[in-house]
């Protein structure tokens, strides 16, 4: 069903077509305007996530309102948690940062200052072999750890993953675009999330209080992924959808760049990062 949604997700824009016969005034070309109706059904096959994504429009103007049009930055705002990276060993930031340049999603405001990890080689490869398969991810299955104390005010834990492909296409069969994910409640305006988490490896429940470094779930691919990744990033509500993204602060975690290797409070896209306790 997914593959046979995703072939006509492709067909629909065959109404391009449509367009140009729209212009010439050819009557037969505007008619392939129709393709473009297929696209409701690429919607309709998932509509919580499509619904999660008008939430996320929506809430613009209220995070904009609630910080009187001056949306959090690393100048006017600093976490009052001391964050730890969540898992151990040291891995790739695949996306993220603290500025336009290297944010993960500058325009999406509570995604703003998220990241995206990932475990490379020596060649900067994800994988060992065609990317094909999920345990072929260096992180795929590996421990994912809570970045600080606090409470487990959000969790899912059964849906499905997503293919990989191993050309960087991304699927969801979740009905959520988090997929898997863990939200843990640090202070009344900081709450992290925790997400593509592995089915059914959430060790935690709602409720419970954790402490920093302690193993909370397993790194996976579900929800709206090209491939295993832990994506991690901080609100300032307990909305997912509509609180502002945070910059996140680390203690004691060291960044390799270029060869050279220093501590790092922040850190961006195309950095090595570990803790290092």
């Amino acid at each position: 069903m997914i593959r046979f949604v995703s072939i006509l997700a492709k067909l629909k824009w065959l109404g391009l077509i449509g367009l140009l016969g729209s212009i010439t005034g050819n009557t037969y070309l505007t008619l392939f305007l129709l393709f473009f109706l297929l696209g409701f059904i690429e919607i309709f096959s998932n509509l919580p996530v499509f619904c999660q994504s008008i939430q996320q429009l929506l809430s613009y103007p209220l995070i904009l309102f609630h910080h009187r049009f001056c949306l959090p930055s690393k100048e006017n705002y600093t976490a009052k948690t001391d964050f730890i990276l969540p898992f151990q060993g040291q891995w790739y930031v695949a996306n993220g940062g603290v500025d336009k340049k290297t944010s993960h999603s500058w325009n999406m405001w509570p995604q703003r200052y998220a990241y995206d990890f990932v475990i490379v080689d020596k060649n900067g490869k994800t994988c060992s072999g065609s990317g094909k398969e999920l345990q072929e991810y260096y992180c795929y299955g590996r421990d994912v750890l809570a970045p600080a104390d606090g409470e487990v005010v959000g969790i899912a834990d059964n849906h499905p993953e997503s293919r990989v492909y191993g050309g960087g296409r991304v699927e969801c069969r979740a009905k959520d675009v988090r997929g898997n994910f863990i939200m843990l409640k640090h202070n009344e305006k900081e709450f992290s999330t925790i997400a593509h988490l592995m089915p059914n490896s959430i060790t935690v429940a709602l409720g419970q209080k954790v402490v920093r470094g302690q193993a909370i779930a397993k790194c996976g691919n579900s929800g709206n992924t090209s491939e295993p990744h832990v994506h991690f990033q901080l609100n300032d509500g307990r909305s997912f959808f509509i609180s502002a993204g945070l910059p996140v602060k680390f203690k004691n975690v060291f960044a390799t760049e270029n060869g050279k290797t220093r501590p790092a409070e922040y850190i961006v896209k195309g950095q090595s990062v570990e803790n290092s306790l």
